[in-house]
């Protein structure tokens, strides 16, 4: 199954490399050559199609937990303060996605979404310390009665160069629900209160709508 944000780059692909391996056929004589020309041609369709595929995800629905939004690495975890939307310290949990991850972007929890804006930027590495603030990114900021305000940050990299975001002001997303797909690598930052029980360590692996990163500290 293929996201619908890569039916029009998969079309495109799949006929370039048809179309190519045609020409590598009629103009390449040399055996060798001509396989190894194929067999790159095929890989990179291969790319193309594991990099938008969308598996389907059972997501446990829990107003106490949430989710990761995307899968990848933990790669930050502490304690900042967040400039936009809050405007007061929180705690960060970033994912990192790299090419081979799924792209799809998950809502970490259900509720009610109280804002969601576009910010056009650099394309720095998504590692970059200044990445969050610089890059091309997209806020969204989602709550619920139980666990309450949390924010979730697409964030553009050095290969990715688009970010499409689903969500809308006052749209009422189910926890795990397709909030939006960041094409070609790149991370998500989340933002938590300071009293949530974070449940992952960092450089674990975790996938998206699936993974608890943290639940309310009872």
């Amino acid at each position: 199954m293929f996201h619908k944000e890569g039916h029009k780059i998969i079309v495109i692909t799949f006929i370039s490399v048809v179309g190519c391996s045609l020409l590598v056929n009629s103009f390449i004589d040399i055996n060798w050559l001509r396989t190894i020309t194929m067999v790159t041609l095929l890989v990179f369709l291969i790319l193309i199609l594991q990099f938008f595929r969308n598996p389907k995800r059972h997501t446990d629905l829990n107003e106490k937990q949430v989710i990761s939004p995307v899968d990848g690495k933990v790669v930050v975890i502490e304690e900042v303060f967040e400039k936009e939307y809050f405007k007061e310290k929180r705690l960060q949990v970033s994912v990192f996605m790299s090419p081979l991850n799924v792209h799809v972007t998950r809502y970490p929890i259900g509720g009610k979404v109280l804002y969601s804006k576009y910010h056009p930027g650099k394309y720095l590495v998504a590692w970059h310390p200044k990445a969050s603030e610089e890059n091309e990114r997209t806020t969204v900021v989602v709550e619920n009665k139980t666990y309450g305000k949390v924010l979730h940050r697409q964030i553009a990299g050095a290969l990715a160069k688009r970010i499409v975001n689903y969500a809308k002001v006052n749209d009422k997303p189910t926890q795990g629900d397709e909030s939006g797909f960041i094409k070609f690598g790149s991370r998500v930052d989340l933002y938590l209160p300071l009293d949530t029980k974070i449940k992952v360590k960092l450089n674990q692996k975790v996938s998206g709508g699936e993974s608890v990163i943290a639940e309310i500290n009872e």
